[in-house]
């Protein structure tokens, strides 16, 4: 059996991070009170910083063309996501699946939204990642990966927090001052909880650098 090729694989786990944020991000979990605000944050929470991550260690190890072309692909799946999901809960159920459709629709027309959401949210912020990553490798070189990882990450990270949150989260329906309350006790612990992930993650991004080089400089000798 032949073996993964390790740049597959982490463009494999990027796609699932993204599909599974986009079906499964609409749900908010309780975090802590922080005096009368709730704290709260998205399921997605747990995959977002990997993204990025991968993000990193692509574009030092294959460049800013590589991973500008993985983030568009990206954007084509969370695009086809939503039109296969509008497609997919506008068909006509048989009859054995009728009494659940009405949750079905409900379910994955939340994620629509989400889908959306993201989409804004994940061009802006993934494109920023990489201009600010390599804005700064452009000025220091290729030393401190640890400070332009970090910085592109938090720069980022803070902008994917607030347009994904605006735009997924805020309600008509209520008052602006409660949805301003809500969507404060989302981001403010997002982004922190998103931005001290990323700096705990710099270790394994000086890892997976050097795990993908190796396989990088044995691919360049071997097509030599």
């Amino acid at each position: 059996m032949s073996k993964i090729n390790k740049l597959d694989l982490l463009i494999a786990i990027y796609i699932f991070c993204i599909v599974a944020s986009e079906l499964m991000g609409a749900k908010t979990f309780f975090l802590f009170k922080v005096g009368t605000l709730n704290l709260n944050a998205s399921v997605a929470i747990l995959l977002t910083p990997l993204i990025f991550l991968i993000n990193d260690v692509i574009t030092e190890v294959y460049g800013r063309a590589r991973t500008r072309s993985i983030i568009k692909s990206g954007l084509i799946i969370i695009v086809l996501l939503i039109i296969f999901t509008l497609f997919a809960t506008g068909i006509t159920p048989s009859a054995r699946f009728l009494a659940s459709n009405s949750a079905y629709v409900e379910v994955f027309h939340i994620s629509i939204r989400i889908s959306v959401a993201s989409l804004l949210a994940f061009t802006l912020s993934e494109f920023l990642d990489v201009l600010v990553f390599n804005k700064i490798r452009d000025r220091l070189g290729r030393k401190n990966l640890w400070l332009r990882t970090n910085a592109s990450n938090i720069i980022s990270l803070s902008v994917d927090t607030i347009v994904f949150f605006t735009l997924a989260f805020y309600s008509l329906n209520l008052p602006v001052g409660q949805n301003i309350t809500f969507l404060l006790g989302l981001i403010i612990p997002y982004g922190l909880l998103k931005c001290s992930m990323s700096i705990l993650e710099t270790p394994f991004v000086y890892l997976g650098v050097k795990w993908l080089k190796k396989e990088n400089f044995q691919y360049e000798n071997n097509n030599l």
